[in-house]
């Protein structure tokens, strides 16, 4: 029983780690290309969540719902980097920040007005309900499956994208040094659009693949988003695969430190104060994980080759 609850805290961790790897990636290109600071990306984590549950209720077919939002959502990224952060991006982060700060707002709102107040339920298919059965004593969800299997495929894509083709040579070239990006005569604007626009649809596809669990609610972008920056820091900002493995780290740490922290406190203090600081103390790891990586490697873990 204890390896099958390990093994199924092993999961949960991983599946965290992908859904946090979703929102950072976007996120940690945004950062590094264009040096610009966007509290509003984990609305479109919400945003993409509401999309796809309009489209499940319409069409009755949610992986269909999935692969028409992810677009949509795309859509709604451009729109808003068009009208909003592209006349920012030479700003000052404080500005970055106000301005983002008041998409959130807007964004909130929107979906008050469009949606109401209550959060939207998202129905699976019954072939994502069941139980996939590793042993007598292991079984896992194989909606959970899917968010894995998902994450890694977007994973690989974006390793393949950003390494292994022209687009990924100018991102990676932006995130090293965008002056030099802009000499060799590249429309960096478009760049900028491409990648905010991106990053909209992968945090979108997130927020998709986590509300048939907790449904989507308004503001449920605005939590992820801080654990986000958390991810990039210790990954490295502009990094995929500093966003990848910093991800997965975060999920294993947050997850294993809810479950076995207390067991461990009990090892050197009373039953009644291994519980009482547990909670509290897991609640900090990650940024006690951030905060020591700062302090000896402030570039993060895997930063891009050339800043």
């Amino acid at each position: 029983m204890e390896s099958a609850l390990l093994i199924t805290q092993l999961l949960n961790g991983l599946q965290l780690g992908i859904l946090l790897f979703l929102v950072a990636a976007g996120l940690t290109l945004i950062f590094g290309i264009m040096d610009f600071v966007n509290l509003a990306h984990g609305s479109f984590y919400m945003i993409g969540a509401y999309i796809c549950g309009t489209l499940v209720y319409l069409l009755d077919s949610f992986v269909l719902a999935v692969i028409l939002a992810v677009p949509l959502t795309l859509v709604v990224g451009y729109v808003a980097e068009r009208l909003v952060a592209r006349s920012i991006y030479a700003r000052d982060h404080l500005d970055h920040v106000l301005a983002t700060f008041g998409l959130i707002l807007i964004f909130d709102t929107g979906v008050h007005l469009l949606w109401g107040a209550e959060g939207m339920s998202i129905p699976l298919p019954d072939w994502l309900q069941g139980q996939v059965a590793f042993s007598s004593t292991i079984e896992v969800p194989s909606y959970r499956l899917a968010i894995i299997a998902v994450g890694l495929a977007v994973a690989l894509g974006l390793f393949l994208v950003v390494t292994k083709t022209r687009i990924g040579m100018l991102i990676r070239a932006g995130a090293s040094n965008r002056t030099m990006v802009q000499a060799l005569g590249i429309d960096i604007k478009n760049l900028f659009s491409l990648v905010f626009a991106a990053g909209a649809a992968i945090a979108g596809l997130a927020g998709m693949m986590i509300s048939p669990i907790t449904e989507a609610s308004i503001g449920m972008g605005n939590d992820i988003i801080i654990v986000a920056f958390v991810v990039i820091i210790i990954g490295g900002i502009g990094s995929i695969k500093g966003a990848f493995i910093g991800a997965l780290i975060v999920g294993m740490i947050d997850t294993l430190g809810r479950s076995y922290l207390d067991q461990l406190f009990k090892l050197v203090m009373s039953d009644q104060n291994a519980e009482t600081a547990a909670p509290a103390i897991s609640a900090m790891l990650i940024y006690i994980l951030m905060a020591a990586i700062l302090a000896v490697r402030p570039q993060g873990l895997f930063p891009p080759k050339v800043r």
